[in-house]
């Protein structure tokens, strides 16, 4: 699987997601407002480590899930 295959979602206790997608350009980040934004690697890590160690702090989710592919 690579990076470009997988799309990132960060869910906060009120409900608003940050969306976190991989294309040729680099990382994007889409608020929940739709406003999109570039990254690098290192942005895209400062977000989403945090809310992996955070212990006992669940006021945040992180969702990982795989693009599916059209069939050529």
């Amino acid at each position: 699987m690579k990076n470009s295959d997988c799309i990132i979602y960060l869910i906060t206790k009120g409900g608003s997601t940050q969306i976190y997608k991989k294309d040729k350009k680099g990382w994007t980040q889409t608020s929940s407002k739709g406003i999109v934004r570039r990254m690098t690697a290192e942005q895209l890590l400062s977000h989403i480590l945090p809310t992996l160690t955070s212990k006992g702090k669940r006021s945040i989710t992180l969702k990982v899930v795989r693009k599916k592919h059209r069939k050529s």
